[in-house]
C-alpha cells in the first residue's frame, strides 16, 4: 500500500515515513500543500495522511480541490487544533477521518487500515442533476455558471430533493427530512418553498425541473431540467 503525508513539520513528517514503512507500507512525503496536492493528483495513493496547518495550501484547500477533481483517495486530516468545528470542516470538505496531535501511533495506524479496507468509492462533495449544481459544504449553488442565492431552508430543500433526484419524494416526506418530525405549523410550507426554489432556479433560467406529481408530491428532475 502506497501513503502520501503531507505534512510541514520535518521531524513529524520523517517519523511517520519511517514508522509507516516499518509497519509495511510505502510512502512519500511532502512538505508543503502545493507539492502535496499535485502529488495526489499526480499519484495513486491508497490513502492520504493529511495535515491542515500547512504553508501554500492548507489541508482544507488541499482536500477539497481533489475532492473537486474526482479524486476519491481515502483522506486522513491531521492538526494542532481542537475543536468541533474544525472536525467539521474537515469531513465537510471530504476528508474520511480526523485525527487530533498528538495522537497515538497505534491508533494512526488502526485508522488508516480501517480507511484501507473500506477503499476509496466514488462519493462526490457536490451533488448535481445536469446544470444545477449544490455545494452542502460550502452552502453554495449554481445554475450552469450562475450562482444563486438560497436561504438556509431552500438549500435544505434542494440538497434533500438532488439527494433523490429523479424519484417521487411526498409533501411528508420533505416536512420529516427539511423541517422535523416534530413539524406542526401548516404543511403548505412545502408548496410555498418549492415556488421559492422554482422562481430562483428554474424560471429565470428557462427550466422545469422541480416537478409536481398530483397526488404524490415533487420530484426533482435527474437531468435537472
Amino acid at each position: 500500500m502506497r501513503l502520501l503525508v503531507i505534512e510541514d513539520e520535518e521531524r513529524l513528517a520523517e517519523g511517520l515515513r519511517h514508522g509507516l514503512e516499518a509497519e509495511g507500507f510505502a510512502v512519500d512525503v511532502a512538505l508543503n500543500g502545493t507539492d502535496g496536492l499535485w502529488m495526489g493528483q499526480e499519484n495513486p495513493y491508497d490513502a492520504i495522511v493529511l495535515d491542515i496547518m500547512l504553508p501554500g495550501l492548507n489541508g482544507y484547500r488541499v482536500c477539497a480541490a481533489l475532492r473537486e477533481q474526482g479524486i476519491w483517495t481515502p483522506i486522513l486530516m491531521l492538526t494542532a487544533k481542537e475543536g468541533e468545528w474544525d472536525e467539521v470542516e474537515g469531513l465537510d470538505t471530504g476528508a474520511d477521518d480526523y485525527l487530533t496531535k498528538p495522537f497515538s501511533y497505534a491508533v494512526l495506524i488502526a485508522r488508516l487500515r480501517a480507511l484501507l479496507r473500506r477503499g476509496a468509492p466514488a462519493r462526490p462533495t457536490v451533488l448535481a442533476a445536469g446544470d444545477l449544481r449544490l455545494d452542502p459544504a460550502a452552502k453554495r449553488v449554481w445554475r450552469g455558471p450562475n450562482e444563486v442565492e438560497l436561504t438556509a431552508r431552500e438549500l435544505s430543500l434542494l440538497e434533500f430533493l438532488l439527494r433523490h433526484r429523479g424519484e417521487a419524494v411526498s409533501k411528508q416526506d420533505i416536512l420529516d427530512h427539511v423541517w422535523d418530525y416534530d413539524f406542526e405549523g401548516d404543511p403548505n410550507i412545502v408548496e410555498v418553498y418549492v415556488r421559492r426554489l422554482r422562481n430562483k432556479l428554474d424560471r429565470p433560467f428557462g427550466r422545469a425541473a422541480i416537478e409536481t406529481l398530483r397526488g404524490s408530491g415533487y420530484r426533482l428532475a435527474a437531468d435537472g431540467g
